[in-house]
């Protein structure tokens, strides 16, 4: 067993001296999943890379999180899960009024890049996303790692335990899926 999966185990159960131990150990992988997801965002986004980590870790780790995972891909999964689950609460944070009139068509790649500019569009691509687990739950967590984490689809795969040409093929559908339902959305 390694080192930070032993931590993980540890931190899950509630020992707090593993999650101080357990932070520098993923800190430099968990930055670099905050990194790719804001590079994507408009330029002065209210909330940063460093700070997203931050709010994922205290999520993961935290007095209230009873979870355990089975291994560091199973950890990374959730912190994803829990990146996307900051993003969504600051988009709801800002408060802003859905936009009224003169819709345009977005990707879904640029839906969540503008998640700061107008946060409905993160909110709308969340509640879709929670439709498409309904439906197919395997191509909602590749869109979830994808979108929100920014994991390139090969490494969505790699996490989820997965193969590639499935991860691709759950992709696809849950873009042309999630760009439906984003287009439906008043």
């Amino acid at each position: 067993m390694s080192e930070v999966t032993r931590l993980i185990d540890a931190a899950a159960a509630g020992d707090s001296r593993a999650s101080v131990e357990l932070l520098p150990l993923v800190y430099d992988e968990l930055r670099k999943l905050a990194a790719a997801r804001m590079s994507v965002e408009t330029p002065g986004h209210t909330l940063s890379a460093t700070a997203l980590v931050h709010e994922a870790y205290i999520r993961l780790v935290g007095p209230n999180d009873a979870l355990r995972w089975d291994n560091s891909g199973h950890f990374f999964v959730a912190a994803a899960e829990a990146m996307r689950r900051v993003l969504v609460d600051h988009a709801r944070s800002k408060g802003r009024k859905k936009r009224i009139g003169g819709r345009e068509r977005l990707s879904i790649t640029d839906t969540v890049g503008r998640a700061d500019d107008d946060p409905h569009l993160v909110l709308s691509l969340d509640e879709a996303l929670k439709r498409l687990a309904v439906e197919d739950a395997a191509a909602a967590e590749v869109a979830k790692l994808h979108l929100f984490a920014g994991l390139p689809i090969n490494d969505a795969a790699t996490a989820l335990g997965m193969s590639r040409a499935t991860a691709y093929r759950d992709w696809t559908f849950a873009r042309a899926w999630l760009q439906d339902a984003l287009d439906d959305t008043p």
